[in-house]
This record gives structure tokens, sequence and C-alpha cells, in this order.
């Protein structure tokens, strides 16, 4: 199932044999062995995360590998000796960390340890904090957000990255606290600058700030920020990711209302050789780059930023990038540098109809672009909605302090090993835990992401840790049972039945219908759409999957039909929508 794509500098680590040390188109990487008779979830990609000396690939059973700048005479990689299950990797200029599913985070590097990795959670002070839920590398330090919404760094500070005084305090082997209340790390591998992001959605940065990359405007240009700051004027929206490069950092923005689809735009500031504005001068704050490549119908999937050079995946299957060049990182089959961005082509993608599950990641001076199905999922998101709306919950659970929390029975039913035992346990260990607690341990079964590592060890004996959401709706949809399935859709002498919970969770045109106030509660409808039987079956797998079944020919009937029936249904549209997918396997299809 693994597809990686590779190109740039192949000289440290030499990744691929019998290539030049640049590679300037993108060419397929491949590991060694890679034909053999594996476990296929040996072989899944989960995450890649590369810098200047080091390159770890992580797998979805957990396990990962590497290969470093030292062993370049040897290309194999090495494993990650690590007993427990790794959940995250994170590579910087000189560091090296592994959060493991227990919450443990284990690092090495030159302001660490030089040596071996060393559980450094271990060494918080506040021992009800050493439960880690994220980490983010700098270049020369290291951040930890813990379960209770704590910022730590480790490291170098010789730039003021940990928010002190680079003079009287320039480095720690121990985590320091840096700030609370904090929802989100933001930093770059190539990076000695960090952003922290508050409960509030108020940001604030430090670090170093020579060519503005922190966006704190003209007036507070200086060369450090030794302390946390404020950052005003940010663009209006829901902030999802920033990443630095040497020079520049750059920000994604969601803007969402009630009349649109999300609508995701990037910002930059910093040094104007880099930040995609294509202007001859700094910018002091972050400013939208503007590109005819970023269509309206379009979506920002994924970004990332290296060194120097910024790579963007979008929904419609386009790769974008700008910055520097001469070692071929941005794949345009040459060496020459980009100031606005520009489209890069790729090679056909295995999994092209499935561009979301595509990940693009940019090195020190290479790229990457791999496929990982499990670190996407619009279900997922649909689902946290369900159990946060609490609309048809049918079964109540007590905290400790006799709070009541509402869920679904259904979900849980599929979730927890569809075993009533399972259930019970649920709410012994609900009986203890605050309400805080409690939501959490929901909405982990609901969404299958691991939010608090430390209740996550309490639970994944109950539940189907290792199951895909759609894995789980796909058996929803396969199950015959008539209690389960409790609304009729009739249409042109054919019956369809439907879960109530699944219809609400995709369909605003059902949700509005179970939720009217007027006294028709008929768990059957006739349905008058333009739909013909057979696009009503692709709409009803989508339903339940976000997915087209392998077997189905697509028509431009097909797709004229489901056109209409999008609006009419009034679907949730997901990225990619049904619309999209259905273009895709067209294309696809008279392709071949």
């Amino acid at each position: 199932m693994n597809e990686i794509i590779f190109f740039g500098s192949n000289e440290y680590p030499k990744l691929i044999k019998n290539e030049p040390n640049k590679i300037t188109k993108p060419i397929q990487f491949k590991f060694e062995n890679e034909n053999e008779n594996e476990n296929e979830n040996e072989k899944q990609i989960k995450k890649i995360s590369t810098s200047y000396f080091s390159t770890i690939f992580l797998f979805e059973n957990g396990k990962a590998i590497e290969y470093l700048k030292e062993n370049d005479s040897n290309q194999n990689p090495s494993k990650i000796q690590i007993k427990e299950n790794i959940q995250k990797v994170t590579v910087g200029y000189q560091n090296e960390a592994i959060l493991t599913i227990e919450g443990n985070v284990f690092a090495k590097g030159k302001d660490i340890n030089p040596k071996k990795f060393i559980n450094i959670s271990s060494l918080i002070e506040d021992t009800n904090d050493r439960i880690i839920q994220d980490i983010v590398s700098g270049s020369v330090s290291l951040y930890l957000l813990t379960s209770n919404q704590n910022a730590y760094g480790i490291g170098s500070n010789y730039s003021s990255q940990l928010g002190f005084d680079s003079e009287t305090f320039p480095k720690t082997r121990k985590p320091i606290l840096m700030m609370k209340n904090v929802s989100k790390i933001f930093s770059g591998i190539n990076k000695k600058s960090v952003f922290l992001l508050n409960s509030n959605q108020e940001l604030f940065g430090c670090g170093d700030n020579e060519l503005d990359q922190l966006g704190l405007g003209e007036s507070r240009k200086q060369a450090y920020i030794q302390k946390l700051t404020k950052i005003q004027n940010i663009p209006k929206g829901k902030i999802i990711d920033i990443q630095s490069g040497a020079t520049f950092s750059i920000m994604l923005i969601e803007n969402e209302n009630e009349n649109q689809n999300p609508k995701r735009k990037l910002y930059s500031c910093g040094n104007h050789l880099y930040n995609g504005l294509g202007k001859y001068e700094n910018t002091y704050e972050f400013t939208e780059i503007k590109s005819s490549l970023f269509e309206e119908n379009d979506y920002i999937l994924d970004f990332s930023v290296g060194y120097s050079h910024t790579l963007i995946l979008t929904s419609n299957s386009k790769l974008i990038g700008f910055g520097y060049n001469e070692y071929g990182q941005l794949g345009t089959g040459d060496t020459n540098n980009q100031l606005i961005p520009i489209q890069i082509e790729l090679p056909k993608l295995r999994f092209n109809e499935n561009i979301s599950n595509y990940h693009v990641l940019c090195g020190y001076n290479n790229s990457f672009l791999y496929y990982s199905p499990s670190s996407f999922s619009n279900l997922e998101e649909d689902l946290i909605k369900l159990f946060e709306r609490k609309e048809f919950c049918n079964i109540s659970f007590k905290t400790e302090n006799g709070e009541i929390i509402e869920a679904h029975k259904l979900i849980l039913k599929y979730r927890l090993n569809q075993n009533q035992n399972q259930i019970e346990k649920l709410q012994e260990i609900i009986s203890k835990k605050s309400i805080k607690e409690s939501n959490q341990i929901f909405e982990m079964i609901y969404s299958n992401r691991i939010i608090n590592p430390k209740l996550y060890s309490e639970i994944k004996e109950i539940i189907n840790s290792n199951e895909k959401i759609e894995e789980t709706m796909k058996r929803i949809y396969l199950n015959e049972n008539e209690n389960e399935k409790d609304f009729i859709i009739e249409r042109k002498e054919k019956q369809y039945k439907f879960p109530k919970l699944i219809l609400i969770m995709r369909s605003e045109l059902y949700r509005g219908m179970f939720l009217s106030v007027t006294e028709d509660k008929s768990n059957k409808v006739t349905d008058y759409s333009e739909l013909s039987n057979k696009s009503f079956q692709i709409f009803e797998y989508w339903i339940y999957s976000n997915q087209i079944k392998d077997e189905i020919q697509i028509t431009q009937e097909i797709i004229d039909e489901l056109e209409i029936g999008i609006d009419y249904f009034q679907l949730n549209q997901t990225n990619p929508n049904l619309f999209d997918l259905l273009i895709k396997k067209f294309n696809i299809q008279n392709q071949n």
C-alpha cells in the first residue's frame, strides 16, 4: 500500500541507490526488500519526518526505521529501538524525538542527549504533567504539549526559542515550562523560533526574528524575541497550522460560514526570497499568498515547509511549490529558484482518487509526497460532530461527580467490539473520571484518534483501536439488523434501509426532517429525487464510507444525476466530496 515519491538532495542521507545526488524530477522511493511478502500493516507508512542529518519512517504497526547521515556508506536503514509502540516521530536539525502511545517522549540531540534516546518526559518536575500529547521539533530544540495543555521546551535557547533570555539561559537538558493552557505548538525542523496557540485562540511567538519571520509587525523589528509575545493582526479564521523555514513562516487559515464550504488560505511573512509573495522586500506581518493556481473549487489538503522551500497539495491533485531549488527540491526538473507559486508535474499516482490521503513533506533540501490513509478521515470529523451535538443519544454514563454524558448505542456497539460487557467496562472507567476526561474518552472512541495518551491506554483494550472509522461504518452498512436500520427510503419500487444516526451525520435534509417539530414521526419516506437506482446506490455507499466502490463504472449520466442529488440531499461537503470523487474516478476509468 505504500507510495512514496522523492526529489531533491540525495546525498545526506543517501536514500535512493543508483541515482544522482540531485534528483530534480519526482521519482518512486522503495524500501529494501519491499517486494517480500510482509504483513500489510508492517509496510504501511503512517508518517515521515526528515531534516539535514536523518530521515525517519514511522509505520502503522508502531515501529520506525531511520536513515542517518553518518551511515551514508551503508544505505540500509536501522530500526529505532523503543519498546513502546510509537505514535509520532519528529526530526529537527540536531535532534530526534519519539512520542509513544503511552504518552512518553524519548529524544536525543546535541543539547538533549547526544548518544542515545532518553525518556525526557520523565524529567518534567510536575509528576502530573508527564503524559505528553504532542511533540514538535525546532532546529535545535524540542517542544512538548502535555495532556494538561501545558507547553514545555528542551534543548537550545541560543536564539531565545524557549522564551527566556538566551545569555543567562543558553540551553537546558531538562524540560522547562513555557506556557499554560496551550492548544497547539508550531515550529519548524529548521527553525529557531516557535509559535504557541492558547485556549482562547491567541497566538504567541518567541525566538529568531532577524528577518521578521514571527510576523510581529514592523514596530517589533528585532533579531531575537526573548519572551513569548502576542502576535497581532492575525488573519481571520481558524489557524490550522504554522510551519517555519530558516527565515520565513507560512500559516494555513480556514474560514467557514453557513453559506460556503470551508476555504483554506495561506499567509506568509519573512524573507522575500522564500515567502512566495514575489515581492522584493521582507514581509513584517502574515500576508496572503495569492495565485491563480488556488482555484475557487480547490481546497488545500496539506502543506510543508523545508529549510527554504514550500510545497502545497490541493484537492484537485495539484502540487504547488515555491522557494529555493538548487538541489531540485521543488521537483520542477531544473534547479531554478521560484519566487511565486508554480505547479509541479507529478508522476501518475497509484491512489489519485484518494488524494486527501497523500501528504507532502519538505526536508532540508529534499522533498517527499507519500500516501498515508490513516491520517485523514472526514468520517472521524462527522462522528465527533454527532457526539458533540447529542442528537438521538440513547445511552447515558455517569462520571465520578455524578455528571451525565449521553452517547449513541449504535456507535458504541461497533466501536466496542459489539460486546455488552465492554459497555459495562466503559461505564466503570467513566465512573472514576472527571467530566473533561470522560468527554475525551468518548471523543477517542468516536473519532479513533489519540487525544489523551494516558486515557487511551485505559480504554484501548475494550475498543477497536486498530480499525479505521471507514471499516466500522462499512460493518454498519453490511449489517441487516432491522432494529438498527430504523429508517426506510422508498423509491421506484425499491426500499433502502438506513440508521437515522448515519443520515443525520451526513445529510442536512434528513437531519432537518428528523429534528422537525411536526407531528409526522414516520420511519419511512418516499424519495422523489431524479437519481436512478444505480446512482442512489453510489450515494448509499458514500453515506457510510465516504468512498465509491471500486467496481462501479462511472458515466457522465451518473455524474449529472449525483450533482443534482448532492444539492437535493444537502450532503455534508467533505474534502474530497462525492462530486470530486466521481470526477476523478471517471477520468481514471477513461484513461484506462
